[in-house]
């Protein structure tokens, strides 16, 4: 079996692959999801499936770092330090919270939590590509502004780690279990406020 390290991430066929192999993950699950529906989702031959990921799990796990990759980079996007740091955080809130409650972070979520006996990996593999890349790109953040005066941090690495957790407060509990699907937007600025306003009120300089 190929490495990771080792797809070759470009051309038309690998895109679609990877569209067919998240519309077939999103519906049938991890181990509900074949190889055949996967390649017909993608309108490839198999053969062609397996030229880029001669393992399902590696194909679960792109998907999953794909996804995760273009949230981060949508995020960092609005990270301008010349912001007033609240102003910052805000957007950055919004951003979280709008991927912990989308349809893909709710379904790969609960595929991981199914699936960890067998394929502990895939939970690794999306923490790695999910909320520890969140973590970093926060700390990234949170760095410059320690240095630049505007917040007072010792522990920034736990710092940015609670910023995420306040931001996932109430609502996305709510999303994982099924209590709610749907989410207003005066609902998510509460959430992506008060999580602001507690983290300012804690490192605020």
């Amino acid at each position: 079996m190929g490495e990771a390290a080792d797809i070759v991430r470009t051309g038309r066929k690998f895109d679609q692959v990877l569209a067919g192999a998240r519309q077939v993950f999103l519906a049938d699950g991890f181990e509900g999801a074949s190889v055949d529906d996967i390649a017909r989702a993608a309108g490839v031959s198999k053969a062609t499936l397996y030229s880029y990921f001669p393992d399902k799990r590696m194909l679960f796990m792109e998907v999953a770092n794909s996804e995760c990759g273009l949230m981060a980079e949508q995020a960092s996007a609005h990270i301008d330090g010349s912001f007033p740091v609240r102003e910052v955080l805000t957007v950055t809130g919004r951003h979280i919270l709008t991927f912990l409650l989308s349809d893909f972070s709710q379904r790969i979520f609960r595929i991981c939590v199914a699936e960890r006996e067998r394929f502990p990996e895939l939970g690794r593999a999306y923490y790695v590509s999910g909320p520890a890349m969140g973590r970093e790109r926060i700390s990234e953040y949170l760095t410059c502004a320690v240095a630049r005066g505007e917040l007072v941090i010792e522990d920034i690495p736990m710092a940015a780690e609670q910023y995420l957790e306040l931001c996932k407060v109430k609502l996305w509990t709510r999303a994982a279990f099924g209590i709610q699907t749907d989410f207003s937007e005066e609902e998510k600025e509460d959430v992506v406020r008060n999580a602001v306003d507690m983290f300012l009120a804690r490192y605020g300089a």
